[in-house]
């Protein structure tokens, strides 16, 4: 457990923790299902930058809370997002979609890819931000986006590799919390929009909006790649932020 702890926080963000004593399945396993908690400190930097809209122009406001989460992450969600981008738009041949999703750079689809997600969350963040209590619903939009990794890593998905994160994580998570992985997030976001006046069904919706993002990434990807990797979590996890904000945005 402990283990899983360590590696869920040291890999999904910049929190600097001891290394895992060992890291293999079981312990991939916990730190899958634990990734919402590993995170919660960079949900309390979303709700401390989003409150910061009180004085600030609720765009301004919303590109520094975009822009210190992935600090927060060292960027790494993105890096993957890219990194998919990348391998997706490439031939149709399985290896050098792989092959190329290795590379350190970056081409043209996935800058592309990642200017569109980032630009999407910039603005759905200031849309939810203007509202009163527009903070608490982006800091439960974090924690929420994390449940993607349940899905991402359910047994419904093999790894597309045979080595790598992936190959680590892939498959460790039960189907039953996948399945509850959309509910759970919906009903979180439902708590969170009644806390803050609004409308209740912008949790289901919200919820909605990233579950179909993030089945249409993850399909693609088990078509194309054969599965999952460490930078299709990674894009994941992106995708499922930029959705969830989407639905919260909507008035």
């Amino acid at each position: 457990m402990t283990d899983g702890l360590l590696l869920a926080v040291g890999t999904l963000t910049a929190v600097r923790v001891p290394a895992p004593s060992r890291v293999d399945r079981p312990v991939a396993r916990v730190a899958m299902i634990a990734a919402p908690l590993a995170v919660l400190p960079l949900a309390a930097l979303a709700a401390a930058i989003g409150a910061l809209s009180a004085a600030l122009p609720a765009g301004v406001v919303a590109a520094l809370l975009v822009g210190g989460l992935a600090l927060a992450t060292r960027g790494l969600h993105l890096d993957g997002l890219a990194d998919t981008a990348d391998g997706l738009a490439a031939s149709y041949d399985r290896d050098r979609a792989l092959t190329i999703m290795r590379k350190g750079d970056t081409g043209p689809a996935g800058m592309a890819a990642t200017v569109l997600v980032l630009a999407v969350q910039i603005t759905a963040s200031a849309g939810v931000l203007a509202v009163d209590g527009g903070w608490f619903l982006v800091a439960a939009a974090v924690f929420s986006s994390r449940l993607a990794l349940w899905a991402a890593c359910s047994a419904w998905l093999p790894s597309a590799r045979p080595a790598g994160l992936g190959a680590t994580v892939a498959g460790t998570v039960p189907r039953a919390l996948a399945v509850a992985a959309p509910v759970l997030g919906g009903a979180l976001l439902t708590g969170a929009a009644l806390l803050t006046g609004r409308p209740w069904w912008l949790g289901p919706l919200a919820a909605g909006v990233a579950g179909l993002a993030l089945a249409a990434l993850l399909v693609r990807c088990r078509t194309r790649l054969g599965g999952v990797t460490g930078d299709v979590l990674g894009a994941a996890v992106e995708t499922t932020f930029a959705g969830l904000l989407v639905g919260l945005a909507i008035t």
